[in-house]
């Protein structure tokens, strides 16, 4: 690919910089583009000298490398004059004289570079030899080390040895050291702490007001912020404008229809290896925001290319959210992929669960029978189960879960811990329906629902663990949705470690005071936004409660 560049690329580019994929720069690159400036009116080609032995030949008997002007020039970092090299006739120069050169030898060994220093032997006066430092390669020979007194004086490290940090460099650890850093690279450091770049709110997220402001607004309210109040980091991850990186990979939307449903859900890297269950049992559209890490995102892409359920469905669109703060912003991820959903409906799920492999399509058929949309608010909920088994026989129909439920295989969702965030679901009645029924909104209530893709956003402010889906199915009674039950839908949520933050929770007594401060402001913002009509919602609040 390196040969054709001057034919390859628009006519009218007069220079470039060829770089491959194993340099890493500890410099400006624009240093480097500077050095255009030293070539002469002839020069087309900038290289560094080959800091090996190769070219010169003898390493094992019966060695031939192609032929090179001294120790051959490396083609791992390249200066091109494209204009220069079109004038020259740069196309029919390398063809012939690989065509040459292969009567003799079978075959290139480096590939490129072995036609570049054909070429450049044959015509010496197209070569600009850069600075040693500008292609430092890694190998066990002293020319490397020679090239610079001290790692500082590094401008491009060319990790082409085979043995990449294993060589015999006195420098290696310096190597390692940079090596890591870039591997574990955070672009919130590029994007605040050294170039102070303003922040926009994530794209089609509702945020409190704080949030849409410019930087130095929002870094005044993040300066007002006590760092001695015990709930500091509350009130600091609410305030964090994320990065979002919206459709990550790849992604074409199902054509529309006026019933469908897309799958909403959010994630972190350690909920990552649930993805190929869900998508085998959701065979619809899916918005899932990813938490993740600069380094993690690249795990994630090599995770989705290596699976073959995850790359064969393009209807999953992956919007990802990097990480920063210390609590998990549960509630603006969904709000990233709910923004993101293209369909009318939205069942609004979590990454833990599956659903039953019809509740696709009886979804869809329940919302035509229902009649849903126009001046009807409804919110269908979709009973939720959980096994605490790993190795689980799933469900093929309602039968067959009900056995399960009575042979102790399943329990209604978190029966054992908080009976109270599902009890309103009625599992009682819901074993004997034959239609939708409708339940009464009660606290705590917390079930799993499909609504219209306009509903309420989820509430920002709540953050870690606790309260978070609580806040919007209040949010969602308030505006007079309905809630009804479907007699044919469950999902089930599977086994797995405790994240961080729900052992935070219940381990620490601090981390519980400010999750009841934040529902005390919560309830003070329903009762200014929807009058006495909210009564009801702080009257719950105030009576005894369990553990959430």
């Amino acid at each position: 690919m390196k040969l054709v560049l001057p034919s390859a690329l628009p006519p009218d580019l007069a220079r470039v910089i060829v770089l491959d994929t194993d340099v890493t720069f500890a410099s400006d690159i624009a240093e480097l583009w500077a050095l255009f400036a030293h070539f002469s009116d002839k020069q087309a080609i900038g290289l560094v000298e080959n800091q090996s032995d190769w070219y010169l030949g003898n390493l094992w008997r019966n060695h031939r490398p192609w032929p090179a002007l001294g120790r051959g020039f490396n083609t791992g970092v390249i200066l091109l004059q494209l204009d220069r090299l079109r004038q020259a006739g740069w196309e029919q120069m390398w063809k012939l004289t690989a065509t040459r050169e292969l009567l003799t030898l079978s075959a290139t060994s480096l590939a490129d570079q072995d036609i570049f220093n054909a070429v450049i032997k044959a015509h010496p006066w197209l070569v600009q030899p850069l600075p040693c430092i500008w292609n430092v390669q890694l190998s066990d020979h002293t020319l490397a080390e020679r090239c610079y007194s001290e790692a500082s004086d590094l401008k491009v490290i060319h990790w082409n040895s085979p043995k990449k940090l294993r060589v015999k460099n006195k420098h290696v650890e310096s190597f390692r050291n940079l090596y890591l850093t870039f591997l574990e690279y955070d672009g919130n450091l590029l994007r605040r702490e050294l170039f102070g770049c303003p922040c926009p709110p994530p794209p089609g997220a509702e945020q409190p007001v704080l949030l849409s402001a410019t930087t130095p607004q929002l870094q005044q309210a993040l300066a007002q912020l006590e760092e001695q109040d015990t709930c500091f980091e509350f009130q600091q991850q609410r305030l964090t404008v994320h990065r979002v990186h919206i459709t990550f990979l790849p992604h074409k939307p199902p054509p529309t229809q006026p019933h469908d449903v897309t799958l909403v859900a959010q994630l972190s890297m350690e909920r990552l290896q649930m993805l190929e269950a869900l998508c085998r049992h959701w065979p619809g559209p899916m918005s899932l925001a990813l938490y993740l890490t600069d380094a993690e995102a690249q795990q994630f892409l090599r995770f989705v290319e290596t699976s073959a359920v995850l790359s064969a469905r393009q209807d999953v669109a992956y919007h990802v959210v990097y990480r920063e703060g210390s609590l998990y912003p549960i509630n603006q991820l969904r709000n990233v992929a709910l923004a993101q959903a293209l369909t009318p409906y939205v069942f609004l799920s979590d990454i833990d669960f599956l659903p039953a492999h019809s509740l696709y399509d009886y979804l869809r058929a329940s919302i035509e029978q229902l009649e849903l949309g126009g001046r009807r608010k409804a919110a269908l909920v979709v009973p939720a189960f959980e096994t605490l088994h790993y190795r689980f026989r799933f469900p093929s129909s309602k039968a067959e879960l009900l056995t399960l439920l009575d042979a102790g295989s399943l329990y209604t969702f978190r029966y054992h811990e908080w009976p109270q965030g599902h009890a309103p679901t009625d599992y009682a009645r819901w074993r004997e329906a034959q239609a939708p029924y409708r339940v009464q909104w009660a606290a705590d209530y917390e079930p799993y629902v499909v609504v219209p893709h306009d509903c309420p956003r989820y509430d920002p402010r709540f953050v870690g663990f606790g309260w978070n889906k609580v806040a919007h199915i209040i949010e969602l009674d308030a505006q007079e949705y309905e809630l009804l039950v479907l007699p044919e839908a469950f999902t089930i949520h599977l086994p797995h470690a405790p994240s961080l933050d729900i052992t935070r929770f219940r381990s620490n007594p601090t981390y519980r005071d400010c999750l009841r401060a934040l529902k005390d402001e919560f309830h003070q913002d329903l009762s200014r936004h929807y009058g006495a009509a909210a009564l009801k919602y702080l009257t719950a609040l105030q009576q005894p409660r369990g553990p959430a």
